[in-house]
């Protein structure tokens, strides 16, 4: 069991002793902290933080726990219940409150739960931001308020058809094509909130025909909830035999959006964004944005639209803040996850959903024909293990020489661009390892790239 603490939220295990995990002590620290932090730098006069959470087994506990301690910090709580993070992160500007608390492990098993912290735009905490919450939460920083100035919890359960309506209203998004489009479309929701969600999206944008695998929001994970294609085998068979025209898979928290196409193979979740940005892009040129380990193929998108490609840091926040520097009309990262200015700066499956589908039924293509319209890329992920002793920066610094007539960019880790080609090297903050990222035309030749980075590294060492 294990508490992981970083400038994204908090993140632990349920259960297990005090300290070793995500215990309702930690729960009620770390709330009281963020709430702290609020306090101190907020510019709003709500004095109220909006509170939401997937369907995993221990919300309704830890709902309870994050809310009591909230109105004990004198804040007023909008607890919008069963919510996608995108339509917490929604809720906070429409509410105009002080910040927001969306409580999910994403796509972590169901073992595990999260406070994932918003400011008062609905966007997560930078890292100077997160990082002062931690120091309050150490050092006890905290004082809670008294009999008199204490918070109250309203429930509004409003969210999620207002969120749907605020997607259906973007000038992008094309009702009627699609619903003259008449798709047949599967969703696998893994049994939490997108189950609601992204079904009734899906009616309001005029899709009839809809196939529910796992949509039953009871926290009860159907599968491993990463939506990656190993773990998508069920949507996968049954629409081998074409019974659907697309299928949606999104994460327990709804901000990542896996397609799989009509034979029943996988789009690949790198292609989400690349194939949503074509589109953007046809109707609105602007410039675009991606992390350093997203594919190659939205470069490319992008230049093919004579419009400029900017990478960011990993990690939603850092893409976000170089979409807003780029002044991008859309962004986010190869897991799925499309962040689309236009609706807020959150990665968002709704959003996504809405889109493609109007980007699918425009195009007058299959799915698979849809796909081969795109560059061809793969990724591999490896890791490299090293021993504690080891200087990984070190390590970095000399794979910077060594590549040095390359194209190089160490905003984050090391990342050296070939002409066909790149690999990304970045170490990890809990491990002495070095993660190792690679694209190539085909997986052979990713893979094969990684193992030659792999054997330079090592003697290196």
């Amino acid at each position: 069991m294990s508490l992981i603490k970083s400038i994204s939220g908090i993140r632990g295990t349920i259960g297990g002793a005090q300290g070793d995990g995500l215990s309702p002590v930690d729960v009620v620290k770390f709330t009281a902290a963020y709430a702290t932090f609020i306090s101190r730098t907020t510019t709003r006069a709500t004095r109220s933080i909006v509170v939401g959470r997937d369907a995993r087994l221990s919300g309704p506990m830890v709902e309870k726990l994050v809310c009591a301690t909230l109105t004990a910090m004198g804040f007023d709580v909008i607890n919008i219940g069963p919510a996608s993070t995108p339509t917490t992160e929604v809720a906070v500007t429409g509410e105009k409150a002080c910040g927001g608390i969306i409580l999910t492990a994403s796509h972590n098993p169901s073992q595990w739960n999260a406070l994932k912290l918003l400011n008062e735009e609905g966007e997560f905490l930078n890292d100077a931001q997160g990082k002062e919450v931690l120091r309050i939460a150490e050092e006890g920083d905290i004082v809670y308020a008294d009999v008199n100035h204490l918070g109250t919890e309203y429930v509004n359960n409003t969210w999620n058809l207002r969120h749907i309506e605020q997607v259906l209203a973007l000038r992008l998004v094309d009702v009627d094509a699609i619903r003259k489009a008449n798709f047949t479309v599967a969703v696998d929701a893994v049994n939490s909130v997108g189950g609601v969600v992204i079904p009734q999206l899906l009616r309001a944008l005029g899709v009839e025909n809809i196939i529910e695998l796992n949509c039953e929001p009871n926290g009860k994970f159907a599968h491993t909830p990463e939506p990656i294609p190993q773990n998508l085998t069920q949507i996968s068979s049954l629409m081998a035999d074409g019974r659907a025209d697309v299928g949606f898979v999104v994460d327990p928290d709804v901000d990542r959006l896996a397609i799989v196409m009509e034979n029943g193979e996988m789009f690949v979740e790198e292609y989400t964004l690349v194939s949503v940005a074509d589109y953007v892009l046809s109707h609105t040129p602007g410039s675009t944005v991606s992390n350093l380990s997203s594919s190659r193929a939205l470069r490319d998108v992008t230049a093919a639209h004579g419009c400029t490609y900017t990478a960011a840091a990993v990690g939603e926040v850092n893409v976000v803040t170089k979409m807003k520097e780029t002044g991008a009309v859309i962004g986010g990262e190869g897991n799925g996850g499309v962040i689309y200015p236009e609706a807020h700066y959150g990665r968002d499956a709704l959003v996504g959903v809405a889109l493609f589908l109007t980007l699918l039924a425009k195009s007058g293509k299959k799915v698979s024909e849809l796909r081969k319209t795109y560059p061809a890329y793969e990724i591999a992920k490896n890791k490299i293990e090293l021993t504690p002793d080891i200087d990984v920066d070190a390590i970095l610094a000399a794979m910077k020489d060594k590549f040095a007539g390359e194209q190089i960019t160490d905003i984050d880790g090391v990342k050296i661009d070939f002409k066909d080609s790149w690999v990304h090297l970045r170490k990890s903050n809990t491990e002495p390892i070095i993660r190792i990222y690679s694209e190539a035309a085909t997986m052979a030749e990713a893979d094969a790239l990684a193992e030659e980075i792999k054997k330079i590294i090592a003697s290196m060492i």
